[in-house]
């Protein structure tokens, strides 16, 4: 067991590369359809970090899928991912040629997938990886299974463990710590600054009810969204 869990490590650490399915690996597999076609995914921001984070970590992202849709070339341009690959119906074929053009082994690449079609690519690469709630044909022949289903932190869990056989998952989160720590003393310091400027609290004028306004919904929305 040990042994097994040794080489999946050693498997997750050579990575250079991976490539996803969309749906039913990024999403939960669900497609809405409006009168004029495709009209929503549903990603998961906790998948978007993780995959983030393997970026900064120096692997490149890509990603194979057998539909087209305007929406994956938008979240795709959200996350810097420069690799799409749509309409794709041979998805070995097409991940070879992303080896080819990166200059990266096969076996330095991991396939995250969730049905018979994505197969082919899962297992010709270094790291076949699917979701918990995937075909049971897939995860059965994959070197990894998550324990959160596809849509809902699946692939975070996959980077996460990607980075932490590289070494790198707590570097990554002391990285995030440290930016934290920076802005929260320059934040002090402007504070400091401000009261030395304007003096005792108590002879500041009073609050406007226009200023009392910035906590209205909207406020908070937008002040949540900087976090």
């Amino acid at each position: 067991m040990a042994g097994a869990d040794s080489a999946l490590r050693a498997r997750a650490a050579a990575v250079d590369l991976l490539a996803l399915d969309v749906d039913g690996t990024l999403t939960d597999g669900r497609i809405y359809i409006g009168p004029q076609g495709e009209a929503m995914k549903a990603f998961s921001v906790r998948d978007g970090f993780g995959l983030t984070l393997l970026r900064e970590a120096g692997i490149r992202i890509a990603i194979i899928t057998a539909r087209r849709s305007e929406i994956v070339e938008r979240r795709a341009a959200e996350l810097g991912i420069e690799m799409v690959l749509q309409g794709v119906r041979d998805k070995r074929t097409a991940l070879e040629s992303l080896c080819a053009q990166t200059g990266i082994a096969l076996e330095r690449t991991a396939f995250a997938g969730d049905d018979w079609t994505d197969l082919p690519a899962m297992l010709a690469c270094g790291l076949a990886a699917s979701v918990a709630d995937a075909a049971q044909a897939v995860r059965e022949r994959a070197h990894w299974v998550s324990t959160l289903p596809a849509g809902a932190g699946a692939i975070r869990e996959l980077a996460e463990f990607i980075l932490a056989s590289r070494g790198q998952l707590q570097i990554a989160l002391e990285r995030r710590l440290a930016a934290s720590d920076a802005t929260a003393g320059s934040d002090r310091s402007s504070d400091s600054a401000r009261g030395a400027v304007d003096g005792p609290a108590a002879a500041r004028p009073s609050t406007s009810k226009t200023d009392r306004n910035v906590g209205s919904p909207d406020s908070r929305s937008a002040e949540h969204d900087r976090q």
